[in-house]
């Protein structure tokens, strides 16, 4: 009799208006009301956890209004917990065997030491093509194309073929020995090596899975007009190198300066092989990429690989010249002054026309997200403002010239929603500075996760509590921008600031005063939450001391509800150089400092070992039978 009562309460539960409204809600906002068990079967999530994820997704229960409109995906794990992973800069990783730069063989080990660490994904630097002809203009925000991938990445020793030669192993030990990576000698060795791989493999030498010539052909056919233009820009723009000429578009001959035209047909004829070479570049570094996802599966990151999408791409670069109708044909990307750069910034990057951006069902903004939803579990959208204006500057003009633009908000997250759901890829948005309003709660309503750094999240009383962070947000302590937490602690952030002229020294004094009641703040924050907080008088930091506040700060984070946080491998590393100066160019080597720390001297690194113990306690990961 026991037995049957639980059977004829299931049997009434279907007739229970709240219960029915619930799995209604859920249904609605993209909420599995089942989860799969170790055995493969399918078990019911419970009352309580729908009703946390809808609260997660802001969406009332009680309440006679439920949002409408955009929303995009969120995979299960987070219905059932908060999870974390490492960021990193992949060309910032060390090894014993990578060529100077990492690459994606550095992001198989990784994803196996993320694993073991229990994190469940790895947040990426952009890995949009760059400039070969030019590969020492490197930033990941300023590429050529956002569709496709920079073959600096590519493993050449993991292609088939490739056998070692002594005349290459002195060259490539000094690539590796280099504090701050040598872009063109490491293109200059990469390219030529995967030429002489490419013959061979056109020749029938190294056509093994998963390199096969059909998947080739078939990758071909799927990057169509996009990646045969791709492929005769690089070729181009080689060509005008060799001449001293422009890498760049912009400065070619008229008749160069169209993909369309005889020019351009007659040269494209002229270098089929050419050609065909950078397609093969962009096939194998889609092959190894595909590698590097699969390797995340296979160390049990739920989440697996987190991209990032630049907010636009270089003004005289494969994109703009493949595509020129599409693209706002004389302004550029930038900010209006602010503090933290005076004059404002022009960042040369090329944008959609609002008029294009988001029309038709292959848009350009939907054909750049596939590019990278592809592989991902995870992107982040820099810029997320730019899903609702942009500041555009207009050529030979100072930011002081420049005007917020409109772009179609509601469209662009329309496409959003339908390319993340039709991937299972959730979506971040870097919704920091001057943002329009009511664009955070936009992004809210569409699900995106909102991007809070630590530093930033304060008010008039100091850093706010981790209760109060939102639970659908990455929170971190650091990101590419910032200067590592023992950097930000002694203020090398605001002196570096001063230093290249980014803000009168003036502004800079002022800034390291407001540092210090910031550092008491800190403080104050941590021992409320029985943490060990160093002395904020301290100028500097002694190893353990930054050691235990590096593990302080992840744990005050992971405390929060938000549902991703982002650990930043450099600051584990405790890299005493910043990544990038935001506003410099020529005057630091933005993009170019490796890690302090070979891959495997991470595994045995006690502060690694410290913060995966302290997150594995606070942000515990289910076991796998």
């Amino acid at each position: 009799m026991a037995d049957r009562k639980p059977k004829a309460k299931a049997k009434r539960k279907p007739a229970d208006p709240q219960a029915s409204r619930l799995d209604d809600l859920a249904r609605k906002h993209g909420i599995a009301l089942t989860r799969p068990e170790p055995d493969g079967t399918e078990v019911p999530i419970s009352t309580e956890t729908k009703r946390r994820i809808l609260a997660a997704l802001n969406v009332s229960v009680d309440g006679e209004t439920v949002p409408d409109g955009p929303i995009c995906f969120l995979p299960q794990v987070l219905a059932d917990r908060r999870v974390w992973g490492l960021s990193l800069q992949l060309y910032e990783l060390r090894s014993a065997r990578n060529w100077g730069i990492g690459d994606f063989a550095d992001l198989w080990m990784m994803a196996g030491i993320a694993g073991e660490m229990g994190a469940d994904f790895i947040g990426l630097n952009p890995l949009h093509a760059p400039f070969l002809a030019d590969a020492a203009r490197c930033s990941p925000y300023e590429p050529s194309n956002r569709r496709w991938l920079n073959p600096l990445y590519i493993a050449v020793d993991q292609v088939p073929g490739f056998q070692p030669r002594d005349s290459l192993v002195k060259e490539l030990e000094r690539l590796r020995q280099t504090d701050l990576i040598d872009y063109a000698a490491v293109a200059d060795v990469k390219l030529e090596e995967l030429r002489s791989l490419w013959q061979a493999w056109r020749s029938g030498g190294g056509a093994k899975a998963p390199y096969e010539a059909d998947a080739f052909e078939a990758f071909q056919t799927d990057g169509g007009r996009s990646l045969r233009l791709h492929a005769v820009f690089e070729t181009l723009s080689a060509h005008s190198a060799a001449g001293k000429g422009s890498i760049g578009w912009r400065q070619w001959p008229a008749e160069l300066q169209s993909p369309d035209s005889p020019a351009v047909q007659d040269f494209a004829q002229s270098r089929t092989d050419e050609i065909e070479f950078h397609s093969w570049l962009q096939w194998v570094a889609h092959v190894q990429l595909t590698q590097s996802a699969e390797a995340c599966r296979e160390a049990g990151l739920q989440i697996g690989l987190y991209l990032d999408l630049a907010v636009g791409e270089a003004l005289d670069g494969s994109a703009t010249w493949s595509e020129p109708d599409i693209y706002v044909s004389s302004a550029s990307i930038g900010g209006p002054p602010d503090p933290w750069a005076v004059d404002g910034q022009d960042w040369r990057l090329a944008a959609f026309l609002p008029s294009v951006i988001a029309a038709g069902d292959q848009s350009p903004y939907r054909l750049m997200l596939d590019a990278a939803m592809r592989y991902a579990g995870a992107i982040r959208i820099d810029h997320a403002a730019a899903l609702s204006r942009l500041f555009l500057v207009p050529f030979d003009a100072s930011p002081a010239d420049g005007a917020y633009v409109n772009y179609p908000k509601e469209a662009l997250l329309r496409v959003l929603s339908d390319a993340s759901h039709h991937h299972h890829c959730l979506v971040i948005g870097e919704d920091l500075g001057n943002l329009p309003a009511g664009l955070r709660e936009d992004l809210e309503k569409a699900r995106l996760l909102s991007y809070r750094i630590f530093s930033y999240e304060r008010n008039d009383k100091g850093f706010i509590a981790p209760k109060n962070y939102p639970a659908l947000a990455l929170a971190c302590v650091s990101t590419h921008d910032h200067q590592t937490l023992g950097g930000w602690w002694r203020g090398a952030d605001i002196a570096m600031r001063a230093e290249h002229g980014l803000v009168p020294q003036a502004t800079a004094d002022k800034d390291l005063k407001a540092r210090t009641v910031e550092l008491a703040d800190l403080a104050k924050l941590l021992k409320a939450e029985r943490l060990a907080a160093p002395d904020p008088r301290s100028e500097g930091l002694q190893d353990a001391d930054l050691d235990r506040l590096t593990v302080s700060l992840h744990r005050l984070l992971a405390r929060t509800p938000s549902m991703l946080l982002a650990v930043r491998l450099a600051d584990l590393t405790k890299e005493e150089n910043p990544t990038n100066v935001p506003g410099t160019s020529a005057s630091y080597p933005n993009w170019r400092p490796k890690l302090s720390l070979t891959i495997d001297e991470l595994k045995q690194a006690a502060l690694v070992k410290e913060v995966a113990k302290a997150l594995a306690s606070e942000r515990p990961k289910q076991s796998r039978r």
